[in-house]
């Protein structure tokens, strides 16, 4: 079998590039981790659904919440990974070890990713009631209400396509943030910044990540949602193969 080619580690840039199939091999060693112990893998998914339930029903405050707490829970998850692939194990207070351990600079992570995304949003909703207003007052010159409606919903729909794509570099730079703000100390803004590079040197692995990842999502909905069970382990699995993949 042919080894997956991967770039030699620099000084300047601290990660690697790999092969495009990496990027399925992430989701199938995530699968491996959870294996290992996948009874106390669901408990932690189970936990973090309550978690993450509860804070959707607090307007506002629970969702400013739910971000600064990603990165505190993704290191958790980084440690729970990083014990069973030495060969330890893991439980469900791993989940909390980010409480412990660097907490102040992995709530920093969630504070920049919480601007960035008001920022996209805020960027959004201009683009797109610029261009609901347009065609509305075109619509009104001429008395076409339809030519309203749809302008409206174009707006939407514009609005929608521009928050996409602006979200996609504050994933990247999410990504390995809450890694290497854990494993390398390193401290906040500069971790995202170096994830985002991280990420746009393996878009094609990225890729092929995502799609795979997106079937599996779809395929842990349908049965009542059971399936996120299994899925939200999996994917903290690969969460940290792709890290030890590009970095270690």
């Amino acid at each position: 079998m042919n080894e997956p080619f991967v770039a030699p580690m620099t000084p300047r840039s601290g990660h690697r590039r790999v092969d495009s199939g990496r990027g399925l091999a992430w989701l199938t060693e995530g699968w491996g981790l959870f294996v290992k112990n996948p009874g106390v893998w669901i408990a932690i998914a189970v936990v973090l659904m309550i978690i993450y339930g509860v804070l959707s029903l607090v307007p506002v405050l629970g969702q400013i919440a739910a971000h600064l707490l990603a990165p505190i829970f993704a290191a958790g998850l980084l440690l729970g990974c990083r014990s069973l692939a030495n060969g330890g194990d893991i439980s469900l207070e791993h989940l909390f070890a980010g409480f412990r351990q660097n907490s102040g600079k992995l709530v920093m992570v969630g504070v920049f990713y919480l601007v960035g995304a008001f920022l996209a949003m805020m960027i959004a909703l201009f683009a797109g009631g610029g261009m609901a207003m347009a065609s509305g007052m075109l619509g009104m010159g001429g008395g076409l209400k339809g030519m309203m409606v749809a302008g409206m919903f174009g707006g939407m729909l514009f609005m929608l396509l521009i928050f996409l794509l602006l979200s996609m570099p504050l994933v990247m730079a999410f990504w390995f943030a809450p890694a290497l703000v854990l494993f390398r100390e390193m401290e906040p803004l500069p971790a995202m910044l170096e994830s985002f590079s991280a990420c746009l040197v393996n878009t094609m692995p990225f890729l092929v990540y995502g799609v795979f990842g997106l079937i599996l999502l779809v395929l842990a909905a349908i049965p009542l949602g059971l399936g996120f069970l299994v899925a939200i382990p999996v994917l903290a699995g690969s969460f940290y193969v792709s890290y030890v993949d590009i970095f270690e």
